[in-house]
Formats: structure tokens, C-alpha cells, sequence
């Protein structure tokens, strides 16, 4: 009888050290490069290590991306518990490192079902905190609030600045900085209290 296959503590340094490695091989070189082997060579371990603290390369990959969601949702309260969350917002999608790693596994759920679950959950779960923050803000602007739904708003602004943040990474610039401004002019009227209209 073979006894169970033992596996690495959770809290284990070399555990932090293959998850900083896969995450880092994903912004440099994109999700196809994320190899037991190439992970722990970027992490100078044994590649046999990767499989002594996870046991598939998607628990590696899931692990990746659930930690840095979950960061993710820690730093999205601080920013739409702001006096202006659709500042907070804009700015947090606008994150050129967050939006890489974001279209990496985004790229990587179409091959992967249990990262398109986790990705498919935590947007979920994104959706539905911006949506909740802006709604309240919008109550500020009642005049405008069939104009500018909160729901419409949120999607909007993410859908661009997202939309954004893709070009940039592809070196396409066309109507960028005219797109910047145009959203900040309506940000900064929003910064204004007296401001009614968004």
C-alpha cells in the first residue's frame, strides 16, 4: 500500500517564492509560458517542487490568480469608499501591471475551465461592490438618474478604461489622450460638491 502523496505547507516560503515566479513569467512572457520547469528555474528551485506544493499546474495557476483577485477586492473597497468611487474606479482600471495580468488570464480561461470559474466569480463579485458604491454616489445626481444609471456608468467606465489599457499593451495610441481628457473633465466635475451633473 503507497502511503498519500505529501504536499507543502501553504505558508511555505518556497510556496510565496513559485507563486511570485508563475506571476512573474505571466506578465514577462505571457500564461503559455507558465511551465513547471520554467517556473522553478525563474524561482532557482527544483522543478519537482511545483508538484510538492501544488498538485497540478492549475492549482498553481489558481493560486496566482486568486491571490492577487483577492488584493484586488482589499484595494477596490479602500478606492469606492472614496469620496469620488468613480474616480476610484477609472484610476483602479487604468493599473497597466493589474490589466496585463488581467488579459493573461483572461487569454488563459478560454483553455483552462477552473480559471474561467474563478475569473467568471471574482467579476462577478467586482461588479457587484462598483455597482453597490456607484449607486449610492449616484443618488448625489438625482436629476441625471435615469440619464446615468449606475449599472450603465460602471460597465462604461470599465468596458474603456480596460478597453484602453489592451491597446496600450498592443502599442496602439489613436484618440488615447483625447479619451483621458475627456473622462477626467467629467471626473473633476464630480470632485466638485456642488456639482450636479455627471
Amino acid at each position: 500500500m503507497t502511503s498519500p502523496r505529501r504536499f507543502g505547507a501553504p505558508d511555505a516560503k518556497n510556496r510565496t517564492v513559485l507563486l511570485d515566479a508563475a506571476e512573474q513569467l505571466m506578465l514577462d512572457e505571457g500564461y503559455a509560458a507558465v511551465t513547471s520547469r520554467a517556473v522553478a528555474r525563474k524561482a532557482g528551485l527544483k522543478y519537482q517542487l511545483v508538484y510538492y506544493y501544488f498538485r497540478t499546474m492549475d492549482d498553481l495557476l489558481l493560486e496566482v490568480f486568486t491571490r492577487r483577485a483577492e488584493e484586488g477586492l482589499a484595494r477596490q473597497a479602500v478606492a469606492l469608499a472614496s469620496p469620488n468611487p468613480l474616480r476610484a474606479l477609472w484610476e483602479f482600471n487604468t493599473e497597466a501591471a493589474a490589466a496585463a495580468l488581467t488579459m493573461e488570464f483572461a487569454a488563459l480561461a478560454n483553455h483552462r475551465k477552473v480559471i474561467r470559474a474563478a475569473l467568471t466569480d471574482y467579476s462577478n463579485r467586482f461588479r457587484e461592490a462598483e455597482m453597490t458604491a456607484l449607486r449610492e454616489f449616484m443618488e448625489k445626481y438625482a436629476a441625471q438618474e435615469k440619464t446615468w444609471p449606475a449599472e450603465v456608468v460602471v460597465v462604461a467606465l470599465s468596458g474603456v478604461s480596460r478597453f484602453l489599457m489592451l491597446e496600450e499593451s498592443l502599442g496602439v495610441h489613436g484618440g488615447h489622450a483625447e479619451t483621458m481628457e475627456f473622462v477626467e473633465q467629467r471626473l473633476r466635475q464630480m470632485d466638485e460638491p456642488s456639482s450636479t451633473t455627471p
